[in-house]
């Protein structure tokens, strides 16, 4: 049974929740504050965490850094805050996605279970070398991408770039985590940086670089890949 655990100080919110995801048989444990959260996800070893932001203790941004000192549990963000740094606060310390109140739990469900997915599927392949789609190939070791059977040339830059979003299909990476890794510290501000390679990149591998099907933007927070 995937055991969730929920942080959030909303009864009326918990109780839904809880509800919800009794009904398709999770395991739920409920925590309405950062300190208790924090103690049932050492005692309890969820293998997802809902967390809201606005606790009354502490701020969940806290709660994630204190999380990833030890754990990789996934940690998918409940909040109404919508201002984009907030969200990329929430990302870059550790969580794997951020959902904005209010939500459908239709669209919270889909989430969770490709959270889900992911953390089963990552003891199966610990080092992707390998990233097939419908219309483009990739072979990280070799350097190699075709699509529709042609080789596709890319440069050092852009095959970086790429090999950090196709290994964690499906999760939001920064922007500033990829300008960090990708150019260094000293230029994660340069969003322009960006902007220009992911064109170069959708250019190369997408059939509508337009309408992106594979290289996702999540404006003002990031990139994700997904498969």
């Amino acid at each position: 049974m995937t055991r969730v655990l929920v942080v959030e100080d909303d009864p009326q919110l918990v109780r839904a929740l809880v509800i919800n995801l009794q009904a398709r048989h999770y395991g739920v444990d409920a925590a309405p504050d950062g300190a208790a959260a924090l103690r049932l996800a050492a005692a309890r070893r969820p293998d997802v965490v809902l967390l809201d932001l606005g606790l009354p203790d502490m701020d969940g941004v806290d709660v994630i850094k204190s999380l990833r000192g030890w754990s990789r549990v996934p940690v998918l963000v409940l909040s109404a805050r919508q201002a984009s740094d907030e969200k990329v606060a929430a990302l870059d310390a550790g969580a794997d996605d951020y959902i904005t109140k209010p939500f459908s739990m239709d669209e919270l469900l889909a989430r969770l279970r490709a959270a889900v997915r992911r953390t089963e599927d990552a003891p199966l392949v610990p080092v992707t070398t390998l990233v097939e789609t419908e219309h483009f190939t990739l072979d990280l070791l070799a350097k190699k991408a075709v699509r529709d059977g042609r080789d596709v040339r890319l440069t050092p830059t852009e095959w970086h770039l790429l090999e950090i979003l196709v290994t964690s299909p499906g999760r939001l990476i920064t922007q500033k985590q990829l300008l960090q890794e990708v150019w260094g510290v000293s230029q994660r501000n340069k969003t322009n940086y960006l902007r220009v390679y992911m064109a170069q990149l959708r250019r190369k591998l997408e059939t509508d670089p337009s309408q992106p099907r594979y290289l996702i933007t999540e404006p003002g927070m990031g990139y994700r890949f997904e498969g």
